[in-house]
């Protein structure tokens, strides 16, 4: 029943690449002219499903179980018996498959059967020929097979071959009897179930059973002795990938024991069909558990030598891509898993083709939010376990996924930011610090000396120095001048710390060394304040106030310029020309006061 891989991986490399020329199909569609329109070809169909090896089986196995063999005879072609005959011969044809197969016989698992009306072309058989069963005899396995052929109606269809059904009859009596049938005779088969006595069902329970114990018993087994092989190394590459493989290869080796030796029982055919189909869904599913777990597996081995190397930025990456390929694989199990079961996957993905450009448009803020994750994957601003300020939100980088980032706030509430917004944010990392900026201002009082202050500067300037994680190339300590109510002295050095913690520790540190120096040099901080003098209220003197106001009468009794210096000749004896040369040069620089003043001097 389950023989064959190769059908089922050539069905997942398709669907792969169908999912990758989804969009580009669909766009050339778009852009095709429109051809005229052509009448539309009548559908081909069959009542009973006959138009696909695949619907054919079905439809044979469901009148099997239903023990309609009138019907079942329908499936057989009867070309070489006589019309009178057919319906009789037909009904027992039909009872001797289910009997061979029932007894030591199996039927193709449904991916082995086409469901295209023209069948496998890649098979090695004939195009109109196609392998539905198989029987175990003496002589070795006989292949049974199937027709394309025409019915009444001329619509092809799928029959099982002449060929075939003539050696029907002649493989009863040779058939290998199973163990179920040799144990259990048929009188004690008791009630039938779908047409399948309920023992048959309840062997196939059972061995389900034992299957699952032997697997484990079996895969235990392997990896208690690789553990002792490999004990000197219980954390290395082989390890891992060992203890992740055992529990999905435990169901995958049971699921292929239960269909080998269901074969071997005996059991009903139809039983070994249903419970076929639900035992290859598990295996598949046990598949993807398996890749899984050893992506896992391979993703924490990467980790570790990640951190062990200190390459804290590749841890993001590597996240990011095990998510990517955790998510093929489902994908890829899904659409397997969807295919055994009988869903046509490959019209499922036309319909994906037809409405990409929709889904894609639709989609614009995941696919944004894609390219956003690949670009914090390529630059990698930020890493997981980083403190930053993304936009205005502080935090912790917590987790960078496939559509958003999580940032673990002061707060301790979590902000999901989209990757698409937060790869065109401005994002400060903290985290990334080299070394430390330390640059305070000290205050000192106004009652501080030039003396004091020159001291304080020295003493500063040998406390940074002496201290072991200061960067002796940049230290700065510097009166910078007066403000408003201190003298301020600039500091200004970095501290060769990479953390927070250390930072903060080591700047307690030095400011308590700051205060201590200052205290000892008999100094002070200032205080924002305000200086208020007190002083006595003296009131203006009176006789400095008449003088004054004498002198500023005689001022204003003066007549204009020329007319003074026409008044002035008579009385004083004195003219212009009389005048000294320095009175001259005074005048001719100082301008009207002072020649106010030195015709008043002359006046009086």
């Amino acid at each position: 029943m389950f023989v064959c891989f190769r059908r089922s991986f050539r069905v997942l490399a398709a669907a792969l690449i169908a999912a990758s020329l989804i969009a580009p199909a669909a766009l050339a569609q778009q852009l095709t002219p429109t051809q005229p329109p052509q009448e539309e070809a009548k559908p081909v169909t069959d009542v009973l499903g006959r138009t696909t090896p695949e619907g054919l089986v079905k439809g044979l196995v469901k009148a099997m179980a239903e023990q309609d063999y009138a019907r079942a005879a329908q499936f057989l072609d009867l070309g070489k018996i006589a019309k009178s005959r057919r319906a009789a011969q037909g009904q027992e044809i039909a009872q001797d498959l289910q009997q061979i197969l029932d007894q030591g016989g199996w039927i193709a698992a449904g991916r082995e059967l086409s469901s295209d009306p023209v069948g496998s072309l890649d098979d090695g058989l004939p195009p109109e020929r196609e392998r539905f069963a198989s029987v175990r005899t003496p002589q070795g396995t006989v292949d049974l097979y199937l027709q394309r052929t025409k019915n009444d109606d001329g619509v092809d269809i799928w029959l099982v071959s002449q060929t075939s059904v003539a050696a029907i009859p002649d493989l009863v009596g040779k058939v290998k009897s199973g163990i179920l049938e040799r144990l259990i005779p048929e009188k004690f088969n008791g009630p039938k179930l779908w047409g399948v006595p309920v023992a048959h069902w309840g062997a196939l329970l059972a061995w389900a059973a034992i299957s699952y114990i032997a697997a484990s018993i079996v895969l235990l087994s392997i990896g208690g002795m690789l553990r002792r092989l490999w004990r000197a190394r219980p954390e290395s590459i082989r390890m891992r990938m060992v203890e992740a493989a055992i529990p999905p290869l435990r169901i995958n080796v049971a699921v292929w024991l239960f269909a080998l030796g269901g074969i071997y029982l005996g059991v009903a055919v139809v039983a070994r069909q249903v419970f076929g189909v639900l035992a290859e869904g598990v295996g598949w599913l046990s598949v993807g558990w398996f890749l899984l777990r050893i992506i896992d597996a391979i993703g924490a081995v990467v980790i570790d030598k990640v951190m062990k190397r200190e390459r804290v930025e590749a841890l993001s990456a590597i996240r990011f891509f095990r998510r990517v390929a955790k998510f093929l694989v489902v994908a890829a199990v899904a659409i397997v898993i969807l295919d055994a079961f009988g869903f046509n996957v490959s019209a499922g993905l036309a319909a994906l083709g037809i409405g990409g450009i929709a889904i894609a448009l639709g989609a614009q803020k995941t696919i944004e939010n894609l390219v956003g994750s690949l670009t914090l994957i390529a630059d990698h601003p930020i890493r997981e376990g980083d403190f930053c300020m993304v936009g205005d939100k502080m935090g912790i980088i917590e987790d960078i996924g496939m559509r958003s980032t999580r940032v673990r706030t002061l707060d301790r509430t979590i902000v999901n930011i989209p990757n698409g917004l937060l790869s065109s944010m401005q994002i400060e990392n903290f985290s990334v610090k080299d070394k430390f900026w330390f640059h305070p201002t000290l205050g000192l009082r106004f009652e501080t000396t030039p003396d004091q202050i020159r001291l304080l500067l020295i003493e500063i300037r040998a406390a940074l120095y002496a201290h072991p994680k200061i960067d002796p190339s940049i230290v700065r300590v510097r009166y910078t001048g007066i403000g408003a109510d201190c003298l301020n002295v600039e500091i200004f050095t970095y501290l060769l710390v990479k953390d927070m913690n250390e930072f903060l520790e080591a700047q307690e540190e030095l400011l308590l060394k700051f205060m201590d120096i200052v205290n000892t040099h008999g100094a002070g901080f200032a205080f924002p304040s305000q200086t208020i003098y007190l002083a006595r209220d003296d009131k203006p003197d009176p006789e400095k106030m008449r003088t004054a106001t004498e002198k500023m009468a005689a001022l204003r009794a003066l007549p204009p310029d020329d007319q003074a210096g026409e008044a002035e000749s008579p009385e004083s004896g004195t003219n212009f020309e009389a005048r000294s040369e320095d009175d001259s040069d005074h005048e001719g620089k100082g301008g009207g006061l002072p020649a106010l003043f030195r015709r008043f001097r002359l006046r009086f």
